[in-house]
């Protein structure tokens, strides 16, 4: 087992209570649960979360998600499985979590516009950061989904 796992839910509770906190806001927001999921595995399958990878998908299939979208994720942008709407949120959400690529572009953002108003593309937003934040602890400390 490596050093650098600690389980730091319960180590320092403060530090991350912030960033659970998010959920109960996202779970309220103007962004439909189905779209909050799929951009939090997206997140989660491009930063290599494991647990979270395993943790949305799950949540995904209890929203009542199918085995073919959730398979065609990674795989998007060429996937006939997801409407226009849900390709401006995808896309917006890889440019947040690889901000250090650039800002996103300002054609992103009108195709983003096209399809949600403004609160729901600060939500949008926040989601992928909060995720990506939730990411990074959860990478560190080597947390790993449950076997089986």
């Amino acid at each position: 087992m490596s050093g650098l796992r600690i389980e730091y839910g319960k180590v320092a509770p403060g530090a991350v209570q912030g960033m659970y906190a998010a959920n109960s806001y996202f779970d309220a927001c103007g962004v439909s649960p189905l779209l909050r999921r799929h951009i939090e595995l997206r997140v989660s399958q491009i930063n290599g979360c494991g647990y979270c990878i395993w943790a949305h998908s799950r949540q995904l299939r209890e929203l009542g998600e199918t085995e073919e979208r959730l398979a065609a994720l990674e795989r998007w942008r060429s996937a006939s499985c997801f409407s226009d709407a849900e390709r401006a949120a995808l896309a917006w959400a890889e440019l947040v979590t690889k901000i250090s690529d650039g800002v996103p572009s300002d054609a992103a953002f009108a195709e983003l516009r096209r399809h949600f108003d403004d609160r729901q593309i600060v939500d949008l937003t926040a989601i992928a950061a909060n995720m990506n934040a939730l990411n990074r602890i959860a990478i560190s400390f080597r947390r790993e989904a449950p076997a089986g």
